[in-house]
């Protein structure tokens, strides 16, 4: 098992993590294509790249993906790179790498676009068929194509699984340095506790924020999606209020390398992901008064050195506060003169 519970964690989210929580490799190549052939059109797969002057990466992303996931193993029937917009080589190089390249503006034209990955996502919708698609990040490096197997094997193998969500290792690597697991550090500050809050049930992922994710074409069609970066928030909790708990898992596929944002550009992508948070509790009239929050928990992720396994790890968060002074009795007496 992949992950560990945590006594601390809802007995609902203890028992999915339990339960829909998997590594790439208990799903063997020879299950996922027998699964795939008897699916028949139900398990077709579209992976969806959305890039952005990504031309030193997406084109070693493209090449894995057709030459082990196309060709050597049948389990991708399409990939397809959305660029949107950008102004170096990324189209011509994942063109010439096997993908099939759309630029985000020629997709429903009678809508003018706007900047941001959801709206890249959303549209990617319109030039893909495949009743599985499969997002992933075009800036991953040292790229494995157990993001795409891994991921998609769940909805193969399983008709209850909706949504699948990668997890993994996020180490900070920036200027040869390496952190163990510093990335992430939007997830850690501000995702994880938004969920941890106001939606406890999907305290169990381990990486709610990441860019490698599956889901059912029969899902996504009904979700909205946020245009900027509150994408994968927003689509999770949606997934969780249209599908249930139950109909999502996630899957562990090692340790992800990509380019690393600074923190300007963090803030700007935390500010989003907190508006889409926002919207969402107050579209469903979720947001919380101050005594339902008397007791939170924070429930926080990391690998088990010894099994390898991502463990959770519950703490309270504090929110005490003692009133005004002023208002304390024992203190108007001491300032009385």
């Amino acid at each position: 098992m992949p992950a560990e519970q945590s006594p601390a964690l809802l007995p609902e989210a203890a028992s999915w993590l339990r339960r829909r929580s998997w590594t790439a490799a208990d799903r063997p190549e020879s299950a996922l294509l027998a699964a795939k052939r008897a699916a028949g059109r139900a398990g077709t797969v579209s992976v969806v790249l959305p890039a952005l002057d990504e031309e030193s990466t997406v084109g070693e992303i493209v090449a894995v993906i057709r030459r082990e996931l196309m060709e050597r193993l049948p389990l991708v029937d399409e990939l397809v790179v959305v660029d949107s917009g950008s102004k170096d080589r990324t189209a011509e190089v994942a063109a010439a790498a096997g993908a099939r390249v759309v630029h985000r503006d020629t997709i429903l034209p009678r809508l003018p676009a706007v900047p941001g990955k959801g709206e890249v996502l959303w549209r990617s919708l319109l030039v893909t068929s495949g009743e599985i698609v499969c997002f992933v990040d075009a800036d991953l490096r040292e790229f494995d194509p157990t993001f795409v197997s891994g991921i998609v094997g769940p909805l193969l193998t399983d008709p209850a699984i909706q949504l699948v969500k990668a997890m993994y290792d996020r180490p900070l690597e920036t200027e040869g340095a390496v952190v163990a697991a510093g990335g992430g550090r939007v997830t850690e500050l501000v995702a994880r506790p938004l969920l941890n809050l106001h939606w406890p049930q999907l305290a169990g992922f381990v990486q709610p924020l990441g860019g490698e994710y599956a889901a059912r074409r029969s899902l996504l069609e009904r979700l909205h999606f946020p245009t900027g970066y509150g994408v994968e928030l927003g689509l999770l909790v949606d997934a969780l209020e249209l599908a249930g708990l139950d109909a999502l898992a996630q899957v562990d596929v090692g340790v992800r390398h990509h380019r690393h944002q600074d923190g300007q550009a963090l803030g700007r992508m935390a500010a989003t992901i907190y508006r889409t948070a926002l919207e969402r509790l107050d579209r469903t009239h979720r947001l919380k008064a101050a005594e339902d929050l008397a007791r939170p928990v924070l429930t926080q992720f990391s690998r088990d050195a010894r099994t390898r396994a991502f463990t959770a790890d519950s703490h309270p968060v504090i929110a005490l506060e003692r009133p005004p002074m002023i208002e304390v009795e024992e203190y108007r007496g001491f300032a009385t003169p």
